[in-house]
């Protein structure tokens, strides 16, 4: 499927192109990885915030944020635990 960086996308559209769950998308959405307006209840996406996504560049921008999400999440539990960190 070919993304055109002038068309709007929906968030399911978004999830067919990705290949990603839907809780991947909207967690993606609302974190604001991907820029979106929010249009009732539904979010659009412009098609050039697809091809930003997946352009190499981003890719190590994601990951970085990717493991800081894990490791917060990781810190929390231990947190919970009583564990140290």
């Amino acid at each position: 499927m070919e993304i055109n960086e002038n068309e709007v996308y929906t968030s399911s559209e978004m999830q067919k192109i990705l290949k990603i769950s839907q809780s991947t998308a909207t967690r993606m959405l609302k974190t604001g990885l991907i820029r979106s307006a929010k249009v009732g209840k539904q979010y659009r996406i412009m098609g050039k915030e697809l091809l930003r996504l997946v352009s190499p560049k981003l890719e190590d921008k994601v990951g970085i944020l990717y493991n800081k999400g894990r490791r917060w999440i990781h810190e929390g539990i231990d947190d919970q635990k009583g564990e140290p960190k």
